[in-house]
């Protein structure tokens, strides 16, 4: 079986879309009551899916998608707590769904009504009732919702805790991953993405998180932004602060994704990082669509990737499917 476990709706349909506008014209008015979700019906979501994601998966011979709201939609950088939570939650209930129309193709993750600043007990209700009531394996955590300011405490830090405390209490997971970026100097999906992949191994290297948490599981995407090419400085730069080795602090709670679009970056990353601590994932229709002129492949198809990476057969069936079922517990409760 194989599993990708980065997947986002970034086709939802025009009436989602409309909600989303509303949303905004709100604000900009100056508040006042939260408009009505539209009415989208089951055909409209077969229709937005059905010859996008699932056509791509059956095209590629991927089995199951972990699926979770579009990412640079999450926009965490707005800072009305009454629009954040609106929006995660019809976000989240339109990808629940999906699943539940296509239990076999796709499994939730949620999106939490972060705001810059804000406190995380509306993150926390709402992580608790997309898990315990609509079956979701997991949620995308977000370590910087102003969008590229930087203005949120490391992700070591007591702040995070009670979202923390919930996860390893419904033993789910965090998929570590940003949303727009308002910063001009700091493009929303080459850099800020990349940044903030970066940014969190570091952070993590530096405390002592998982001594708190051992049942605490984060996955960096992307390929872990700069993580694997740099490998040596970030190894370097524990010997040198004396900080607590990697494997020891870090590998045992944290995996990193294989959405990176060249075959040098994926023998790369699989070169570097231990097979255990990779999941196959292609976030495809997202943030690179389209064919690589070179080769006339999709450049989000990363299981050609993979299939051509040099490991061994049980390296590649963790990648493919057993590091999921090990971060992603709850998988094991759905249709297979």
């Amino acid at each position: 079986m194989i599993i990708d476990c980065h997947g986002h709706y970034t086709t939802t349909p025009a009436a989602f879309g409309a909600y989303h506008d509303a949303l905004h014209a709100r604000l900009a008015a100056g508040a006042g009551d939260l408009p009505r979700l539209p009415a989208i019906s089951d055909d409209e979501i077969r229709a937005s899916i059905e010859g996008n994601q699932l056509r791509v998966q059956r095209e590629r011979g991927i089995d199951l998608t972990i699926f979770s709201p579009r990412a640079s939609w999450m926009e965490h950088h707005v800072t009305d707590p009454a629009t954040a939570q609106a929006w995660a939650r019809a976000s989240n209930d339109l990808v629940h769904r999906v699943t539940e129309l296509f239990p076999r193709n796709f499994a939730p993750v949620c999106q939490l009504p972060q705001v810059p600043g804000g406190g995380l007990e509306a993150c926390v209700a709402e992580l608790e009732r997309c898990v315990t009531q609509l079956g979701f394996l997991g949620c995308n955590l977000n370590p910087d919702p102003a969008g590229g300011f930087w203005s949120s405490p490391p992700m070591t830090d007591e702040y995070w805790f009670p979202v923390y405390e919930k996860m390893v209490e419904l033993d789910v997971p965090a998929m570590i991953h940003v949303s727009t970026s308002c910063n001009p100097a700091a493009h929303t999906l080459g850099a800020h993405y990349l940044n903030a992949d970066t940014t969190v191994f570091m952070q993590l290297l530096q405390g002592s998180l998982f001594q708190r948490f051992p049942g605490l599981r984060f996955v960096i995407p992307h390929g872990g932004g700069a993580v694997p090419y740099h490998w040596g400085r970030f190894i370097g730069l524990t010997v040198r602060e004396k900080l607590a080795p990697v494997e020891a602090n870090v590998l045992g709670n944290v995996y990193f994704d294989t959405c990176v679009y060249h075959q040098p970056g994926i023998d790369l990353l699989t070169s570097v990082v231990p097979a255990g601590n990779i999941l196959f994932a292609s976030e495809m229709l997202g943030a690179v669509r389209g064919d690589n002129p070179q080769t006339g492949a999709s450049w989000d198809d990363t299981k050609r990737y993979v299939d051509a990476a040099e490991l061994t057969g049980q390296e590649r069936a963790l990648i493919y499917e057993h590091n999921a079922r090990r971060v992603y517990p709850r998988l094991a409760g759905r249709p297979g």
